[in-house]
Parts: C-alpha cells; structure tokens; sequence
C-alpha cells in the first residue's frame, strides 16, 4: 500500500505522493499570488482607522467592514468617477484594436513578403518628418506642414534617394521595431507633448489613442510575426493555386487561424494601455484623464487614502479580469502555439 503511493504506474503520470507535493506547492504559490488581491479587497471595505492601525485580515472578526470608502468613490465624485472609467474603457478599447489591425498586418507581411527598404529613403523620411515637426513647433499650421514634408519627401524619393544603393531587409525592418519599445517614454513626451500642443489635441482622446497605438505597435508586431510564421505557408500556396486572392486568403484562412494569437495579443496590449500612467500624465488634464491617474490622486497632502485606492483599483481590473477569464481558451492556446516564441 505505502509502496504504491509512492510508486509511479507509468512513465508520463506520477507518483501519488509527487503529485500530493505538486498540489501542496502550487497550492502555497497560489496564495501568495492571491494574497494581495485579497488585501486589496478588504482594504476597499475598512475605515481608516481600521487602515492605520493594523494589519487587521480578516472581517468581522478583527474589523467591521464599511462602505463609506464605495459610497464617496461611487456617490460624493461618482460622476467624476464615472467619466475617468469611461475615458479609461473607450481609449484602452480603441487603442488595443487600431494597434491589433495595424500591428498584425505589418506582421503578416514581415513573414510573407520580402522588403527591401534603401538606407538613403530611411534617412530622407526621417528628415522630413523632423522638418515637418519644427515647422509645427515654428508656428506653421500643421496641415501645411505636413503638406510640405510630403511633398518633399515625394520630390526626395524621385531625384536624392534613387541614388543610394544599399538596402535593409524584413529582420532589420523587425529589429527597428522591437527597438521602438525598448526605448522609454520618459525619453519622447516631452516631444509628443509638444507636437500635441501644436496640434491642439492636448487633454483629448485623439492625444492618447495616437500614442498609445504608436507604443504598443512594436510589441502586436513582435508577437504577431512569430505567430504567423507558425501558420503553415503550403495553406496559403493551395488556396493561390486555386485562384484565390491575397486579400481572401488573409481573411479566410489566416485570419481564422490566428484568433488565439490574436485574441492573446489584444489582452496584452488592452492591458498596457489601461494601465499606463506616465503619457496620460501629460498628455491630459481633466476632460480625458483615465483611471490611473485618480488613484494615484488619492496620495495628496492628506496622505495616502487606501481605502479609496483600493476601490478606484477595484474597479479598473474587475473588466479585465473578466475578459481573460471569458478569453482564457483562446489565450492559453495562443500562448502556447506561438504568441510568445522566442
């Protein structure tokens, strides 16, 4: 009896007593993981005394629970409330899926597609897009400005840039990319809030979608790629041989295909932008501020109101836990099959 409890049947199942040792282990790590959900919980429902005179765990029994923190965070500033959930929901949402589009399709064609950008092109377009953000900041209006840049760029590609011979390809157009993230935003928003202040798009959704898109393309594009170079490519070959279109064969055969990844990526990306904090910092002020900002607004010169963090957090991960758990299928698959590769 005691033998077969720590005998193992066959080689791919375990021991019962490893396997008793496994739950034990991954049960104790569970508790550490949730525990700081749980404190967040409680917190949400303590007076402040119950707050600065802890720790007290457990309801009922060392604190009597309140909602006073619920009903000022939901009654006395609910509309203020309200209106950061919403700018919260409405740019995370909208970011997530124009970074999830723009993102998979520059994918798709870094693995199915051969580029060959010439280095003089690269160097005139960064030129012009400098140009363009000085005339800005000069004063010109930014239509005009933009019109300029184009136009010259137009005119650079016809006579400067055809010179240049030498030429990149798809894993430096790649690298570029990734590099784009690595980069931290400390480094560029105090630029992108002065462009923004040219464009007099400061404290609006426009100012936020725009960059976060332009942030969170770097990490759809490193995921995506190496989940479309998962997809085997003798699928997109038949469907060629039989006639079918590029456009038709993205749609109805990779597309499909790639809904655990993408489904994966989204989340991902939903989640950095719900949770970012330093842009909305500058680029709002009061009408287009999202969640983030409040709470951290609750350590004021009072000192930090915990209990009114607690519930302001409580609120914001409450729909993102919700989607994982409704997505939780297609996100374990696309981790697994590729949205993650190396």
């Amino acid at each position: 009896m005691m033998k077969s409890f720590f005998r193992s049947t066959s080689p791919f199942k375990p021991s019962p007593f490893r396997m008793a040792i496994s739950y034990l282990i991954l049960g104790g790590w569970a508790l550490i993981i949730l525990f700081p959900l749980y404190w967040l919980f409680i917190t949400a429902f303590k007076l402040p005394a119950a707050v600065n005179n802890g720790p007290f765990y457990l309801p009922f029994v060392d604190f009597q629970p309140s909602l006073h923190a619920w009903e000022y965070v939901l009654g006395e500033v609910g509309n203020d409330t309200i209106r950061l959930f919403t700018n919260t929901v409405g740019v995370s949402l909208i970011s997530a899926t124009l970074a999830l589009v723009i993102g998979s399709s520059a994918a798709y064609a870094l693995t199915r597609f051969q580029f060959h950008p010439k280095v003089g092109t690269i160097f005139v377009f960064i030129g012009c897009v400098l140009l363009a953000i000085g005339l800005i900041v000069l004063g010109m209006p930014w239509m005009l400005a933009i019109a300029v840049a184009i136009a010259l760029f137009v005119i650079s590609l016809l006579t400067i840039a055809r010179r240049f011979e030498r030429a990149l390809g798809n894993s430096d157009i790649a690298f570029w990319l990734i590099s784009q993230r690595i980069m931290p935003p400390v480094a560029v928003v105090i630029p992108i809030y002065i462009v923004f202040q040219q464009l007099r798009l400061l404290d609006t959704w426009i100012a936020l979608i725009i960059t976060y898109v332009a942030t969170n393309l770097p990490i759809v594009v490193w995921l995506m790629r190496d989940y479309f170079a998962s997809i085997p490519y003798e699928l997109e070959e038949s469907a060629q041989i039989d006639g079918a279109s590029r456009f038709r064969i993205f749609n109805q055969i990779v597309l499909p295909l790639s809904v655990p990844g993408l489904v994966a990526t989204f989340l991902f990306v939903l989640v950095f932008c719900w949770n970012e904090y330093l842009l909305a910092l500058f680029l709002t002020n009061a009408r287009a501020q999202t969640m983030p900002l409040a709470v951290v607004a609750q350590n004021a010169t009072r000192g930090p109101q915990w209990w009114y963090m607690s519930v302001l957090v409580l609120i914001m991960i409450v729909p993102v836990i919700a989607m994982a758990i409704a997505l939780e299928r297609y996100i374990a698959r696309g981790l697994l099959v590729g949205a993650v590769k190396g």
